[in-house]
């Protein structure tokens, strides 16, 4: 075990050893199943990663890599892009749904980082801690703990474990943890995240919801969790392999 988890645990109560305990074993679970996820040599700019996340809110990866594409190729910069009306970015972005609502945030993104810093950039946040990102982060509208996280992750590469619809579906059945809302979810695993795993588990917690513990006619059979999972409600009686869906939008930014 590495030095930095010993002392976690070491300072940790009964309970968060269980869930960080339970964490690392998932996680070693998933990546003999899955093996360890792509991730390119580069981080995304940190611009880059927020517009493709609220471009993937509510609609599948490949229809908002396909709005996000829209955007970078017919125009030459962000600076372009933050001159257009939210109708015209509308017409761009179409493809990935809720046009109107991510046209805006994205508009009154770029429009605000000029006003406040005078360029369209988020470098300044490598001076800030993870917790201060993502309250400057979540002070724009449309900007969630989920799409804020996804920065830390994906472009300044911390130990952070964004949580949407896949990775909240998925916890709460295996029994790391109890939650209604996602953000709570996301405070109770990061507060116990092992160091190093954040990219391999989110990742993997999202292949096997979109695969396999899907929210309706989940396969438990093929589960590589089943048993260690809680869930009350398996269902054994699909017995058939799952598709590979495994391309994820914010690793190819």
């Amino acid at each position: 075990m590495k030095k930095n988890n010993l002392n976690n645990l070491l300072n940790m109560p009964e309970k968060s050893i269980k869930v960080f305990r339970t964490i690392s074993k998932v996680n070693e679970i998933l990546i003999q199943k899955y093996g360890i996820p792509f991730r390119p040599q580069n981080p995304p700019n940190p611009v880059d990663m927020l517009i493709a996340t609220i471009l993937s809110q509510n609609t599948n990866d490949k229809n908002s890599y396909r709005a996000f594409l829209h955007l970078k190729n017919n125009y030459r910069d962000w600076y372009e892009v933050a001159a257009l009306s939210v109708s015209r970015i509308v017409r761009e972005i179409k493809i990935a749904g809720l046009a109107e609502q991510k046209s805006k945030a994205i508009k009154n993104l770029l429009t605000s980082l000029i006003e406040k810093n005078g360029s369209i950039s988020l470098e300044y946040l490598l001076k800030f801690s993870n917790e201060e990102i993502l309250k400057e982060l979540t002070n724009y509208k449309g900007i969630g703990i989920k799409t804020a996280s996804c920065v830390l992750l994906f472009s300044f590469k911390k130990n952070i474990c964004p949580v949407d619809t896949h990775v909240h579906r998925t916890t709460n059945r295996i029994g790391i943890v109890c939650t209604k809302a996602p953000d709570k979810t996301f405070l109770i695993l990061n507060k116990n995240l092992p160091q190093e795993i954040a990219h391999s588990f989110h990742t993997n917690l999202i292949r096997l919801g979109r695969e396999i513990c899907k929210p309706t006619n989940q396969n438990c059979f093929i589960c590589p969790l089943k048993n260690i999972c809680r869930y009350s409600e398996k269902n054994f009686k699909i017995r058939t392999a799952s598709k590979e869906n495994k391309f994820l939008l914010l690793d190819n930014i």
